[in-house]
């Protein structure tokens, strides 16, 4: 099959032939009709991801069944389906009660095994991680569900538990950014979106942001703190830095809810927080790793029935050849939306 495959971290990328992948006595072979170009795609990349050279990367994707394996019951071969980006292992406890985004045997494609950017992907432990997609939602916007939207979506519903009428900052409106502005406001919260991209940002406000606010060197709690009247009641870092991070808890006002969605890579794997104001002001830090597999059916059923659009969010799709020079820029800016790859496009 065609892959897109690493051979060398921060190195360039090459598409060339590789053996097919076989479907394990519990998992399946997905043949993948879309997959998501990612900012995490960067972060195994540049080398913030422990993963094993050479590297097929891509960890967001839709497509039909290739191949179920034996042990495997209740899917068959051309069933339409998707999966989260962390795959559970099925059998520990925290699978068990729904919970699979935090097993600590989790796999995860495109970090600790191969990924999607190529024809053909596996998904271990099935009947675990599998998610059926309505014939109603494209592969595309399936697809855009695996990381990004399903984070956002979950991080601000489940995570952060924002109310309609509530502020909720974003900072970071890159394709994560841009599905917490679209849910927010499906929600009924009011959404200030912060990014260095003015492309980015007109985006936001035509998905719903009430106020956007260019990173320009300005000084972003202050000018949160003017639009919301105090701060907002729930902020996200959608980027992954310290300032970032730094921005969005101090955008907060009193007793409000930070959910860190961004990666925070440093030498030392620690990173610092403004935690006297959260001393001071009582507030909630929450991380939030994905979504497990058993909470997609609400979230397709609000997809299938319009009031959530992901499929609004892609801005292109691309070749594995021309994802091959896109993704080590990907650092560079936010994209004004997501791209998907469609590995059998030339």
């Amino acid at each position: 099959m065609r892959a897109m495959v690493l051979d060398r971290i921060g190195g360039p990328l090459s598409v060339r032939e590789i053996p097919d992948p076989s479907a394990p006595a519990d998992g399946v072979v997905v043949s993948v009709r879309a997959t998501g170009l990612c900012r995490s795609d960067w972060h195994a990349w540049a080398g913030h991801d422990d993963i094993e050279l050479p590297h097929v990367p891509g960890h967001e994707f839709s497509g039909v069944l290739a191949s179920v394996g034996a042990e495997v019951s209740g899917w068959r071969v051309g069933d339409r389906v998707t999966t989260p980006f962390v795959v559970g292992c099925g059998r520990c406890a925290w699978c068990r009660s729904g919970d699979a985004q935090v097993c600590p045997h989790q796999r995860q494609p495109g970090f600790t095994y191969a990924g999607s950017f190529a024809e053909r992907v596996v998904v271990p432990a099935a009947e675990t991680n599998l998610v059926r997609v309505p014939d109603a939602v494209s592969f595309e916007a399936a697809a855009a569900l695996g990381c990004r939207f399903a984070t956002a979506y979950r991080a601000i519903t489940a995570r952060a538990r924002l109310l309609p009428d509530e502020w909720i900052t974003v900072v970071g409106a890159g394709g994560v950014g841009l599905s917490v502005v679209m849910i927010a406001r499906a929600i009924g919260a009011r959404v200030v979106a912060v990014d260095r991209s003015a492309a980015a940002l007109t985006t936001a406000a035509e998905l719903g942001a009430d106020h956007v606010v260019i990173a320009d060197g300005r000084d972003i709690p202050a000018a949160i703190a003017d639009l919301t009247d105090g701060g907002s009641h729930v902020s996200v870092d959608a980027v992954g830095s310290e300032q970032t991070a730094s921005d969005a808890i101090l955008s907060l006002r009193r007793r409000g809810r930070h959910v860190q969605i961004g990666l925070l890579p440093t030498a030392s794997g620690r990173s610092s927080a403004p935690l006297a104001r959260v001393i001071a002001w009582e507030l909630d830090l929450l991380g939030s790793h994905g979504m497990p597999a058993a909470d997609y059916p609400r979230m397709l059923a609000l997809i299938a029935a319009g009031a959530l659009r992901p499929q609004e969010l892609i801005h292109r799709v691309v070749g594995l050849d021309e994802a091959a020079g896109l993704l080590p820029r990907l650092n560079e800016a936010s994209a004004a939306g997501m791209t998907m790859i469609d590995p059998r496009r030339t």
